[in-house]
């Protein structure tokens, strides 16, 4: 009786599980890291912006070029990271070490602009991409592979510890 009777604000929530909190960890790092493409972009450290891998590429809009282009790449490009946080969260999430997620930013941006660059061709090859873009999209790539695969590695590391704490007290 006394538990029917609890008011609502006196209700415990359901922590998230460690994989919902990955991807929330993957899209806010998306939505960050396009952020700062974008900015990169208009004080020229880049010559290509996020919107050209994403909308620019396929779509021959004149929207594409505003503001509506920028949220929407933003926007999958956040969605998109869904993916590549799921990705080291199957792989990597027991690497507790800052440099997995350095590495594992390197390898996206060689995966991007090495691999996958024939489905970009609004970008141009990597062979004729200036100094200033090379240098300033890999600081963002391992920037964002560092946020991700630590912050996700972090998180299963200190879950585990405080799993294990209760078990020994409970």
């Amino acid at each position: 009786m006394k538990e029917e009777n609890q008011l609502e604000q006196n209700k415990r929530e359901e922590p998230l599980s460690l994989i919902a909190r990955a991807m929330i960890t993957g899209f806010t790092g998306g939505v960050i890291a396009s952020i700062a493409g974008f900015v990169m972009n208009y004080f020229n450290f880049t010559e290509i912006s996020p919107k050209s891998f994403v909308l620019k590429s396929w779509v021959r809009a004149s929207w594409v070029d505003g503001w509506l282009g920028t949220a929407i790449s933003i926007l999958i490009i956040g969605l998109l990271s869904l993916l590549i946080a799921l990705i080291y969260y199957i792989a990597l999430r027991k690497l507790y070490t800052m440099w997995m997620g350095v590495v594992f930013g390197i390898i996206l941006w060689g995966l991007i602009f090495f691999v996958l660059q024939p489905l970009f061709p609004n970008i141009p090859a990597f062979v004729d991409l200036e100094v200033n873009t090379l240098v300033s999209t890999a600081c963002l790539f391992i920037l964002y592979g560092t946020f991700i695969g630590y912050s996700i590695a972090y998180d299963y590391h200190d879950t585990k510890e405080k799993e294990q704490k209760e078990k020994e007290q409970g």
